[in-house]
């Protein structure tokens, strides 16, 4: 809990560099703009990195699920996801059960885009200048704080 004691007036606390939103926010902005080097060499957007990993990890799975995944919503995810089809990265798909499913899958260029991409976490990590321990530091701290705004 911040003390008020600490702050050297109650005008510290409105200060923008004072602001957990604000850090958050221009960190997410830096660390996306530091991919966006590193993404490029593979022809791919940060949008589309994410959507990606999701597809490495778990494999085929429908537009919903993969929402939940990226908290993003069918209107931005599925104009993503046609661009990416039109790459020939990902197939969409109807489910047989339920036409009103989309299913999404990689395609070979989209298996194949996992191999180069095996280096982009350490490169970013350099990038930053941190070690291991940092980075792990940083992801459990970060991974908490998430954890406290899903309760």
């Amino acid at each position: 809990m911040i003390e008020e004691e600490v702050l050297s007036s109650k005008d510290d606390l409105l200060k923008l560099d004072r602001q957990l939103c604000f850090a958050l926010y221009s960190g997410a902005r830096g660390i996306i703009r530091m991919y966006r080097p590193i993404l490029e060499k593979l022809d791919i957007t940060y949008p589309q990195y994410l959507v990606l990993l999701v597809l490495w990890e778990y494999g085929q799975m429908n537009v919903r699920d993969m929402g939940e995944k990226l908290f993003l919503d069918s209107g931005t995810l599925t104009p993503l996801l046609k661009r990416m089809e039109r790459q020939g990265i990902v197939l969409r798909e109807r489910s047989i059960k339920d036409e009103r499913t989309v299913l999404i899958s990689l395609t070979d260029k989209g298996r194949m885009l996992k191999e180069e991409a095996l280096s982009i976490p350490l490169q970013l990590a350099n990038n930053l200048d941190i070690d291991r321990k940092e980075y792990e530091t940083l992801m459990v701290a970060l991974k908490r704080l998430i954890a406290k705004m899903n309760l």
